[in-house]
């Protein structure tokens, strides 16, 4: 089973630390080392992207950036057994900003792609 993992995040006002840096890029070799791991990337803000939307008929673009507080910022899929494999990862990824980013704010949203 495939499932996105949709990162969100408040914009920080700095880098990420250089530690959680290292330490996605060990989670994600061990990841695409057992095959769970298809494809990660950075995503770039709402304001250099635009919403298509179909309402009453007509069709509406509306350019970035967006109100939601949260933007969503990376994505990454996997190929795992379940739904709780699945969170694992994504919380495994969670726990590594808890340690490594103190006051960093944000979500994965757990997917099953069709």
């Amino acid at each position: 089973m495939r499932y996105l993992l949709l990162l969100k995040s408040e914009r920080p006002a700095g880098p990420p630390p250089a530690e959680l840096m290292e330490a996605i890029m060990n989670l994600g070799a061990e990841a695409a080392a057992s095959g769970a791991l298809l494809d990660t990337a950075g995503l770039e803000p709402s304001a250099n992207g635009a919403r298509v939307a179909l309402h009453g008929g007509a069709l509406s673009v509306t350019d970035g950036p967006f109100a939601e507080a949260k933007e969503t910022i990376s994505y990454a899929l996997y190929e795992v057994r379940s739904k709780e494999e699945a969170v694992e990862w994504a919380s495994r990824f969670l726990a590594l900003h808890r340690d490594l980013w103190p006051g960093w704010v944000g979500e994965t949203e757990v997917l099953k792609v069709f």
